[in-house]
């Protein structure tokens, strides 16, 4: 269980998450996607990164650390506060490229890669911490009582936000479970449930979200709670128990 606490949004954390945003898409999923052809993130201590890959020179981690761009090679570290996404390219090694995966549905919208990005880094420190307590929660949710076909859990780049899926496809069951730091549908960061198949919004009040097919619970409600960690587990396995009956 996560120990890490929520505390409430700094002024700068939207213009941090979307800064962030784009050096997850188009600088450190590129990075490994080039390495390894797959592009899914990780939660990483104090941010967001890569999991690690081998090289000769030991494995390489390629991660954010609030303000810091890090690529870690066995005991070496070097780390740069980028001001653009193209010196974050720069660092990594890689060329900026707009179409670097052709399969994404609905990719992040690029902008200039010379454009100065800005970055708080107490609210990157707060986004960290926001993924840190994601991850705990959908690592734990994963360990439900009859929960099946569990996916890892992954930091997706198009959409910049954790989930893991779960649940029997062929029964109708299976949702995907995540955590995200909002978007332009939802200012603050929220949990979720997307169920895979139709909802009855007005059969079960639980799928309360319009902008999607399924449940949202947003970071205010969490702060209100007393307990985030036990309110947060409590949202996500009532989706599992609204969608498998039991």
């Amino acid at each position: 269980m996560s120990t890490t606490t929520l505390t409430p949004l700094p002024d700068a954390f939207d213009t941090t998450r979307e800064a962030l945003h784009q050096y997850a898409f188009f600088a450190i999923a590129p990075r490994r996607y080039a390495e390894t052809g797959r592009l899914g993130l990780r939660a990483t201590p104090g941010g967001f990164g890569a999991p690690p890959w081998p090289s000769p020179d030991g494995d390489v981690q390629v991660r954010m650390e609030g303000d810091l761009l890090v690529v870690q090679t066995g005991e070496e570290r070097r780390a740069t506060r980028p001001t653009t996404v193209q010196e974050a390219c720069d660092f990594l090694g890689i060329p900026y490229q707009v179409e670097w995966f052709a399969d994404f549905h609905d990719p992040l919208k690029p902008i200039d890669p010379g454009t100065p990005l800005e970055i708080d880094d107490n609210a990157a420190t707060v986004l960290g911490d926001w993924f840190d307590f994601g991850n705990s929660v959908l690592e734990e949710l994963r360990a439900t009582p009859g929960a099946v076909d569990a996916s890892e859990v992954q930091l997706w780049p198009e959409h910049f936000d954790l989930a893991t899926e779960l649940g029997s496809a062929d029964a109708g069951q299976r949702a995907s479970y995540g955590a995200s730091p909002g978007d332009d549908a939802h200012p603050e960061p929220y949990l979720y449930v997307a169920a895979w198949g139709d909802v009855d919004r007005d059969a079960e009040p639980y799928w309360n979200d319009t902008t999607f097919n399924g449940a949202s619970l947003a970071y205010k409600e969490l702060l209100a709670s007393g307990n985030p960690q036990t309110a947060a587990l409590a949202f996500l396995r009532r989706g599992h128990e609204v969608l498998t009956g039991s």
